[in-house]
């Protein structure tokens, strides 16, 4: 059966575009075979029953970390599976996630590819932000693409604003071509289901997404806006890393994740 449902996933794949320009990569026979046996598949503290289009049908897993997660043995981690990190390092204009050096230094140290990424704060300008992004995330060779992390935060202390989409989207613009200068990558986009439909990002073009959706595939949940990646989980159970973790999947075979890295990181 998972033979089967990777043999489907690979034919929509092949029938679709994503950011990454993964339309224009035909799978082989062996590429197909390896989706259907290697792709890694973690435990969950909250499993959530997948259709044919689970998680295990990709061959790429990766997480993403911040403050919360300490200790981690990243070795250990890259070991069973994990072939990708994100790593919280600055949220608004003068936050610094406390654990960012930590996990950057260990990712590295492991040999993890690596990118970082910014939380954003409705009450700052986005000039601002980007300023104080690029002034604690350094301009590494091989590092991911940096990431904006655009979600509601109702349960901020200090910022609960929610402009309009058009603000939203015009805010999200400046930010990404400040850290596009700078860095000389374009950046990912990290959204959740509803600040996608409220602020209309399907209109948003001519940048790679990440999509958050523990509840069903993205196509279930976004319809047909592409993804390169995608977060399935919160409450995961990766070896080496304590507690609950976000596991994510890159859209593609793993040769179709070798060209992106060489088109996208630094």
């Amino acid at each position: 059966m998972r033979r089967f449902a990777a043999l489907i996933w690979l034919a929509a794949l092949g029938a679709c575009s994503t950011a990454g320009g993964l339309a224009d990569i035909a799978p082989t026979a062996a590429e197909v075979s390896a989706v259907a046996a290697r792709g890694p598949r973690f435990d969950d503290h909250k499993p959530h029953a997948w259709g044919s289009r689970a998680p295990w049908t990709y061959p790429v897993h990766g997480t993403d970390v911040a403050r919360y997660q300490t200790d981690i043995d990243w070795a250990r981690a890259k070991a069973s599976g994990i072939s990708f990190a994100f790593v919280k390092a600055t949220e608004g204009g003068d936050r610094l996630d406390q654990n960012f050096a930590r996990h950057w230094a260990g990712t590295r140290a492991a040999g993890i590819p690596r990118g970082a990424y910014h939380f954003f704060y409705f009450c700052r300008p986005a000039s601002e932000q980007a300023r104080w992004f690029i002034r604690n995330v350094p301009r590494e060779r091989g590092a991911l693409p940096p990431v904006l992390d655009m979600e509601w935060n109702p349960n901020s202390p200090t910022c609960r604003l929610r402009p309009p989409p058009e603000t939203v989207r015009a805010e999200m613009k400046t930010f990404l071509d400040i850290v596009e200068r700078h860095y000389g990558q374009k950046p990912i986009i990290y959204t959740s289901i509803d600040f996608f439909d409220d602020n209309r990002l399907s209109t948003f073009h001519g940048y790679p997404f990440w999509l958050r959706s523990v509840a069903g595939h993205p196509s279930e949940r976004y319809g047909s806006h592409p993804f390169t990646f995608w977060q399935y989980t919160g409450t995961g159970i990766v070896p080496g890393m304590p507690g609950r973790s976000d596991i994510n999947v890159f859209n593609g075979s793993e040769a179709a994740w070798q060209k992106w890295l060489r088109q996208n990181t630094r």
